[in-house]
């Protein structure tokens, strides 16, 4: 059974006026000093870290293998954070963009100076919040047949999470803005095939190369190797506002590494699909979340939601029974049909007589609810 982890990045806001706060720093030194109070503990025993903005806050779950205790995990972490936050006056919302008008802060550090003269308004502006799993890989070979392998089918996973319908106190009329305002990165997106991992290594040595990028964490790829842990990294979701989506994500995406990885063994090519299509593909599902037509993940034409998301579970089932997951995803995905995406969410609670401020509140309710 292979390992999966989680990586959410929240924001700080302040619950009753709906606005980012700007505290990571106090929220991570609560972290610290909780950490230091454990046996053995220290800073690096926490799951906290800063992110780009001082508005935002991320985690990282411990690898596991049963969905049930990655969704302990996230639920619990969530939690912690929510507690770390009141500290500084704020709580925490698992949604991908601010409902409100906001001018980010960036972080402290000279990583996020270069970040900033680098890219400008880019870099400013860029307040979004992601949903990111690691599945673990045999090696980097495995890994890249892989990320070759399970390109059509990320734009799915993007419209099934969507969960930024608005941006800067307007309604974008995306169910995920934030993959448009993600996308603004100069190496975000679809990616094409590589091949090999010799040839994957290559292209992110001449990226750098360049001078455009700074490290190796600047491959922004939908899917890439990790450069901290054997897995392949999916990172194409939203945050999930209902931590249920969040671990839904990470089923479905275990099943296709575990899928794409039988392929490659039984001699499968991976689709030769045009990263130019993929593109548009990303946009379709970006735009419509679940509440539009999607682009299919093998024809690359026009169909609705509930067929591209079928199309996503059959060609998982098999690994999906395997793992003992297939009727729960199959519940699950129902489930999200009928309730809805979070952008479909954060709508209908302004539809139902809320403000931007109120949708906020509710969010970081739900954010934390068990």
């Amino acid at each position: 059974m292979r390992s999966v982890g989680v990586e959410e990045e929240l924001l700080l806001v302040d619950a009753r006026g709906g606005a980012p706060l700007a505290v990571s720093g106090a929220v991570l030194a609560a972290a610290d000093r909780l950490a230091w109070q454990r046996p053995g503990g220290g800073p690096e025993k926490h799951e906290f870290e800063k992110e780009l903005q001082k508005e935002q806050l991320e985690f990282a779950t411990k690898p596991v293998t049963e969905m049930g205790e990655l969704r302990e995990e996230i639920i619990r972490i969530r939690g912690e954070a929510a507690r770390h936050a009141a500290t500084a006056g704020a709580s925490v919302a698992a949604i991908a963009t601010s409902p409100l008008p906001v001018r980010p802060s960036l972080s402290v550090g000279r990583r996020y100076e270069w970040l900033g003269k680098q890219f400008g308004l880019t870099a400013q502006e860029q307040l979004t919040c992601g949903c990111h799993v690691h599945v673990s890989v045999a090696s980097d070979e495995e890994g890249v047949e892989v990320l070759d392998r399970i390109r059509p089918w990320l734009a799915v996973l993007l419209a099934m999470s969507a969960n930024s319908p608005f941006w800067q106190g307007e309604d974008s009329g995306y169910g995920s803005y934030r993959s448009r305002v993600w996308n603004r990165w100069p190496s975000a997106g679809p990616v094409d095939i590589f091949g090999s991992a010799d040839r994957y290594h290559e292209q992110v040595r001449a990226m750098i190369d360049t001078g455009v990028l700074r490290d190796e964490g600047m491959m922004y790829f939908d899917a890439r190797l990790s450069a901290t842990y054997p897995t392949v990294e999916v990172r194409v979701a939203d945050v999930c506002l209902d931590p249920s989506d969040a671990v839904l994500m990470a089923a479905l995406v275990r099943g296709l590494v575990e899928t794409a990885a039988r392929d490659w063994q039984d001699g499968v090519p991976p689709a030769r699909v045009g990263t130019s299509l993929l593109r548009l593909a990303s946009w379709r599902a970006g735009r419509s979340g679940l509440d539009g037509p999607l682009l299919h993940p093998e024809t690359l034409r026009e169909t609705s939601a509930e067929h591209a998301v079928s199309a996503l579970y059959q060609h998982v089932r098999e690994a999906l029974v395997a793992a003992g997951e297939d009727e729960w995803v199959r519940e699950g995905i129902a489930r999200l049909h009928e309730r809805g995406t979070g952008a479909r969410v954060q709508r209908q609670l302004l539809a139902d007589g809320g403000s931007l401020a109120s949708v906020v509140g509710r969010c970081a309710e739900m954010t934390t609810a068990t």
